[in-house]
């Protein structure tokens, strides 16, 4: 049985599409960049400033404790001195649904919401938040129930085992609407509105910021805090920030119709069956447990994480094993193309940030050759390569981007490029996937990220920190984390990243501090 279901590439699209009425008339004119915001704050000027990064947050209190609480708690102290708080997407889980905002993110994160006091009468969409979060869509944020579950078929066998079971997986009894709740949580949904004076007297008074690429959202804290789009950019003391969507662009090329991807396609499917299998005996294993019991707590939360990961190895293996053409976002990366191009040719800007929810280089167990994080890695390449022939000398020698933040791999982990034969080398890489849900170990190869170059093996990328899901029986370790980010220096900023870390082990929270680093 199937927890979730990832809606096609298209239906994604043309859904968000809808929901910001993306280039409507009444839109073009105007003359308004639907992606595009200014961050209203008075400060965004300042050279030197400080940032939130958090990621696969959006869990409940589970068997004990609260890890996304725990981390809400440790970034309150660096509220007033950071500008703004990113999220490398996953906001809910399990599959995004509205029910679940108040209990895992309106609860967690009261303190940066105004009306937080009483953070119980906050409806999800209609959130304001005086400390901006600026997310972008995870996998999660956009899953669906399949229709066995949105029917409340409770006369299956497999749901009926599910519901017996004592893992709190956060289901409920409907899924995210192909990003609805997501879309209603977080951006200017301009589809409520029915009558074309109520969009335009919208549009005249919150799309009134004025950027070279015409009027665009203005972003108020503590007023009108939506954002204009699924993929978008912002630019603060003189850093441009590019939020993509990467949940459109992920789909890997389908297996040719070849004897050799006949035998793929074989593979494959032995391994989503010896999937299948292994999901009924965590369920089946799961009832016979008590939360009760700290040991058998222990390992129910084991269960759950290992139930999530398998299910995500099983979407990845149906999307290897689609037999329809491949859809890609063209329109957001050719978007992004010329935003960076035209990022380089602004005297003002120094640096540039990318954030997005899959990550190219990662080395936690289960991501490195998911076919997603190929596909990924593999158009972020042609997007960043054709930047680069398009600047020539321009960038003098310097990385195209200064960082790039992602989440999906549920730890903390900083990596750097090396000579990877494209645009994206030297680059470093941040991971921010531990801000809450299950966490996962880091793969047994260790730090360093080989890829095959015309049957060679090539060092391209290597992990310089690594923090996760660690040790074993009484002595595992569950480190969640966020990491506040100062930005320091003139011309060529320095990004001074400090992780902010709230351990779960023997039963009882431990704060840790690292030693922060410098890129």
């Amino acid at each position: 049985m199937k927890l979730v279901s990832d809606p096609a590439i298209a239906k994604k699209i043309r859904k968000m599409q809808q929901r910001v009425r993306w280039q409507d008339p009444l839109i073009l004119q105007r003359g308004i960049d639907q992606t595009q915001l200014v961050l209203e704050d008075d400060q965004t000027e300042d050279s030197e400033f400080s940032f939130l990064v958090i990621g696969d947050s959006g869990t409940g209190k589970h068997l004990g404790h609260d890890p996304q609480r725990r981390v809400a708690e440790l970034m309150l102290p660096h509220h007033q001195e950071c500008r703004f708080m990113l999220h490398t997407g996953d906001v809910i889980y399990l599959v995004g649904s509205s029910e679940y905002y108040q209990h895992n993110f309106i609860q967690p994160y009261r303190e940066f919401l105004l009306g937080g006091e009483h953070p119980q009468k906050i409806a999800y969409d209609q959130m304001i938040f005086k400390l901006p979060i600026l997310p972008v869509p995870g996998n999660h944020d956009y899953y669906n129930l399949p229709i066995v579950l949105n029917l409340l078929s409770a006369t299956t066998i497999p749901l009926r085992r599910l519901l017996r079971s004592r893992l709190d997986m956060d289901v409920g009894w409907h899924g995210s609407g192909t990003g609805d709740a997501y879309a209603r949580a977080f951006l200017d949904y301009l589809q409520a509105f029915q009558f074309p004076g109520e969009l335009a007297q919208h549009l005249d008074q919150y799309y009134t910021a004025k950027t070279d690429t015409g009027r665009c959202l203005s972003y108020q804290p503590g007023g009108f805090t939506r954002l204009p789009n699924r993929y978008y950019t912002f630019r603060y003391g003189g850093i441009d920030f590019f939020a993509l969507d990467s949940n459109t662009f992920n789909d890997p090329p389908p297996l040719p119709q070849t004897r050799e991807g006949d035998v793929d396609r074989q593979i494959l499917q032995k391994r989503r069956e010896n999937f299948e299998q292994e999901k009924s005996q965590i369920i089946e294993t799961s009832a016979k447990l008590n939360p009760d019991n700290p040991s058998e707590a222990e390992q129910l939360d084991d269960l759950q994480s290992k139930l999530s990961q398998i299910e995500e190895l099983i979407v990845d293996i149906d999307k290897q094993l689609a037999t329809d053409q491949t859809t890609l976002d063209i329109e957001q990366l050719e978007w992004l193309k010329q935003r960076l191009i035209a990022s380089w040719n602004t005297a003002e800007v120094r640096g540039r940030v990318i954030y997005f929810h899959h990550p190219p280089y990662v080395t936690e167990a289960t991501k490195w050759q998911q076919s997603q994080t190929l596909a990924i890695r593999s158009r972020l390449r042609e997007v960043l390569d054709a930047v680069a022939e398009a600047l020539g000398d321009l960038t003098q020698g310097r990385p195209l981007v200064d960082l790039v933040l992602n989440g999906h791999a549920h730890c903390l982990e900083h990596l750097q490029t090396l000579d990877t034969g494209h645009a994206d080398s030297h680059i470093h890489w941040i991971v921010c996937g531990g801000s809450g849900y299950s966490l996962r170990r880091q793969r047994d190869e260790g730090a360093d990220l080989m890829e095959t170059v015309e049957n060679q093996s090539k060092l391209v990328a290597r992990s310089h920190f690594f923090l996760g899901r660690n040790g074993h029986g009484s002595q595992k370790r569950r480190p969640y984390s966020s990491i506040r980010i100062d930005v320091r220096g003139d011309r060529h900023p320095k990004f001074i990243v400090r992780p902010l870390v709230a351990e779960w082990y023997q039963r009882q929270w431990h704060n840790h501090e690292f030693k922060p680093f410098i890129i």
